[in-house]
């Protein structure tokens, strides 16, 4: 099983979403999230002193998945999110060794 964690722009969401669904994924967290990274900021003023601030807001997608669909995930997600320039986002990567469904007890993938 492999975790994804993708960071979007807001505008993409409804996008991926409906992408997920009609490929049968399901069971994703959808968080607004506030971030920076290589994307130009904007000034505030604080006690006098002017400071960059590289916050802007983002979406942040998870969702475990089966080994057998990642790259499928991954293509969807870039090929929806991708506009060619800063801040599209980042898609992270990650294993999972265990999934339990808190109800039944069921573990493994028959639990996602």
């Amino acid at each position: 099983m492999k975790k994804i964690e993708a960071i979007i722009r807001p505008s993409k969401l409804e996008e991926v979403k409906e992408a997920m669904k009609k490929t049968n994924i399901s069971g994703i967290t959808i968080s607004q999230v506030m971030g920076c990274g290589k994307q130009h900021g904007w000034s505030e003023n604080y006690d006098e002193s002017e400071e960059l601030i590289n916050i802007l807001s983002k979406i942040e997608i998870k969702m475990i998945i089966d080994d057998d669909k990642l790259e499928e995930v991954i293509e969807l997600i870039t090929s929806i999110a991708r506009t060619g320039e800063i801040g599209d986002g980042k898609i992270f990567v990650t294993d999972i060794s265990d999934c339990i469904r808190i109800r039944t007890g069921e573990r493994g993938e028959i639990a996602l």
